[in-house]
This record gives C-alpha cells, structure tokens and sequence, in this order.
C-alpha cells in the first residue's frame, strides 16, 4: 500500500521519466536517456519512502504502541508538560530516509487539541530538536484518563509534517494520522508512572511494537518486555 501523500510525487516521476525516455529514444539522445534513469531510479525511491504496510495492532487495557517507525534515540524525563501534568517519560524516535513515514496513534481516546508550532531544521537526531524544531504536537486523553502527548518533528530534509488529527476526534490504538516527509522525529510522552519496555538503541515499528503501558493497564505480558523496568521510570 501506498500513503495517498505519495501520489502525487509518484505519479509526476512516472510522467517525468517516460517523456525522457520518448525524447531519448525519438532524438536518439544518449544523456536523456541517462537523465530517464535517473529519474527513475528517484520514481522507484519515492515509491519505497511512500510505502504504507499494514500491521497486526496488539490490544491490551492502556497499552502504548509506537507512533512511527524507527530507533529509539532518547529516553528522558521531564521536570513538567502541562497538559500531562507533573513528571513526565518522554520517548524519542529518529526516523531515517529507509523508514516507514507514516505515522500512528499510539493509544485508544479522545484528541484535546493539535497545535502546530513553527521552529528550525536541526537534525532530528539531536536533542534539541524536540524543543527547537518545526513540529505539530498533539494531546490526548486515553480511555482509561491518562493525557499523553505526541508529537511530529521536523528534520533537517524533512519540510513537511501532515496531520489528520482534529480536535474531540475518537482515536483507535494504532491508527494512522499523517506523516513527516523525508527524515523526521517523532516524540511521545508519558506521565512518569507509565511502565516503558524500550531501551535506547532499540527499532521499533508504528503501530505493531509495544512501548510500555500506562499506569493501571494490563497490556499483554508475554509480548512486554522488563528489561527496562525500573530504569525507564525515573
């Protein structure tokens, strides 16, 4: 499956590249048959960074699962987020070029609010980027109460961040809400008593890998694991 924000790269790359090769072949032009190439090699790129797979969403009672693709490159806490309230988990994701891009809710509820706040392109890798960066933040209530919040960042090659998401919108664990095109961040946080069951350095896929679960859930033991336990909860 394709993300529908692709098409329009695709589909202006597929005409690009047979026109180049029409004008190659009726001139008999050798360096735009080699420009044709190259553009379909772009074509054959784009269609790959636009890929939208389905995935198996696990259930349990308050489990988190990864709003995007990626590797987790920071676990911190917060001395405060005022929509969480208190201390707070926050679990980054770096999402590179060869990434899936597309972007999943990380757990059941309802939206409170989608604020988009302007900023720089700093690589998304950095820390800073989480606070400096162009990025869309989104807050949510969760069935069971909790408010968390995720957020889209900006990259140094990524420009743009689409959000479907709206405000009092019913959300579904695991569903997509948008995406961040061409190298990007994706940021989630968590009130401080949430149990997280990723470690710095790990991949995760959105939407299919478990996070963690918030305080008071169940989520599903034999796919949880406590090799972070106490370290993720400052």
């Amino acid at each position: 499956m394709i993300a529908r924000e692709g098409w329009t790269f695709i589909i202006v790359g597929v005409i690009l590249t047979i026109v180049l090769i029409w004008a190659a072949v009726r001139w008999d032009n050798w360096p735009t048959f080699a420009f044709s190439l190259i553009f379909g090699v772009l074509t054959i790129f784009t269609t790959f960074f636009f890929r939208d797979p389905d995935r198996t969403i696990p259930d349990g009672v308050n489990l988190l699962v990864a709003p995007a693709d990626g590797k987790i490159v920071a676990i911190d806490t917060l001395d405060n987020h005022p929509f969480i309230g208190g201390k707070t988990l926050q679990v980054s994701i770096f999402l590179s070029i060869f990434d899936v891009h597309v972007n999943r809710v990380p757990v059941a509820g309802t939206v409170d609010y989608v604020k988009y706040n302007p900023g720089k392109f700093m690589a998304a890798f950095e820390d800073k980027a989480s606070l400096l960066n162009e990025q869309t933040e989104i807050g949510l209530t969760a069935l069971g109460g909790h408010k968390i919040v995720f957020k889209q960042i900006a990259g140094l090659i990524a420009r743009r961040i689409v959000c479907n998401l709206k405000e009092n919108e019913k959300v579904s664990a695991g569903e997509r809400f948008g995406m961040i095109r061409f190298g990007s961040r994706t940021d989630l946080l968590v009130p401080i008593d949430s149990r997280l069951d990723v470690k710095m350095g790990d991949r995760v896929k959105g939407g299919e890998t478990i996070m963690g679960v918030l305080s008071g859930g169940t989520g599903n033991d034999q796919n949880l694991s406590s090799e972070v336990g106490d370290d993720a909860r400052l």
